[in-house]
């Protein structure tokens, strides 16, 4: 395989610990359109790196399986539809021959749009670097908790010779940036990293039942694991989004009943404050006013009116 610059010696793994990442830092990503069609297939890599990822939707299939990429040892991502509770739902496998099992995947699974396809520049991916990327692909998914794996289990560590397991690490986490790149963060923390003074800014749901912990992203506000929330849903919200909503949620697992109230068994990420607080207080909430931060100041007041206040 070819030679890999970056030293791998402090990477460590196993399903209790996340992989050791390098800091965020400036990358230049190169996105080629086949078709020029910014829609349809696109090519993606990292322009000092052998590692190339195809995002294939479905009803492209037959174009991806002419191109030679198709028949190489890769890694893939099978991304649909959402499941009931809002997540989207996604497959990971590896094969010998990406487009034979993509083929066999358009037969047999009907919930995926498109998929993402993991393979070398250099042709050098062997089964036994798949079978690894696979399991640690399964293992920081599930961890992640952004999406709705269809694999069940993570199985068990494949056997790996430590510098075919450097090279894995490498090769994870270039992917793992250019499948964010192309829209799909699976292996992304809800969480935001703490700040430069080792805190995170937390806020806080309590009052109606409710007594959860979150943060506001840049992509919605993510409600701690273990926050909890009351079980009944008030009268005004009864067969209406709201109420559907909760009940998705206890449906797929992610609230369970506990007690006399309701528990939140993962991180997750809501798309609004408001859903958020609604989630966890069984009636409707403005989630601006309803999260607060330790000082008793509203989400409202630290992050939209202080916005106001610099213009």
């Amino acid at each position: 395989m070819a030679q890999l610059q970056r030293s791998h010696a402090s990477f460590t793994y196993d399903l209790q610990q996340t992989v050791t990442y390098p800091s965020m830092r400036p990358q230049t990503i190169q996105i080629f359109l086949p078709a020029g069609d910014p829609r349809g297939m696109r090519v993606a890599e990292i322009t000092t790196r052998i590692v190339r990822v195809i995002e294939v939707p479905r009803s492209q299939l037959a174009d991806f399986l002419k191109m030679p990429e198709a028949q190489q040892v890769g890694v893939y991502f099978l991304m649909g539809e959402l499941s009931e509770a809002g997540l989207p739902r996604a497959y990971i496998g590896q094969s010998g021959n990406v487009g034979n099992r993509l083929v066999q995947h358009n037969q047999g699974k009907d919930f995926w749009n498109r998929a993402m396809v993991v393979i070398s520049l250099t042709n050098s991916m062997t089964q036994t670097h798949a079978l690894f990327l696979e399991w640690i692909a399964i293992a920081e998914a599930t961890k992640a908790g952004r999406y709705s794996l269809e694999n069940g289990n993570t199985g068990s560590q494949p056997y790996t010779p430590a510098p075919l397991q450097a090279d894995c690490h490498e090769i994870h986490e270039t992917a793992a940036t250019l499948l964010a790149t192309l829209g799909q963060p699976i292996f992304e923390p809800l969480t935001n990293a703490p700040s430069a003074k080792g805190e995170k800014e937390l806020f806080y749901c309590r009052g109606s039942g409710a007594d959860g912990v979150g943060e506001y992203t840049s992509e919605g506000f993510v409600v701690h694991k273990g926050s909890r929330g009351r079980i009944e849903n008030v009268a005004s919200i009864k067969g209406r989004s709201n109420e559907r909503f909760r009940q998705k949620l206890l449906d797929e697992g992610i609230l369970i009943v506990e007690g006399d109230g309701v528990l939140l068994t993962r991180d997750y990420l809501f798309s609004s404050p408001s859903l958020a607080a609604v989630a966890l207080q069984g009636r409707s909430a403005n989630g601006w006013v309803e999260w607060k931060d330790s000082r008793g100041k509203t989400l409202d007041e630290v992050k939209r009116q202080t916005v106001k206040e610099s213009e």
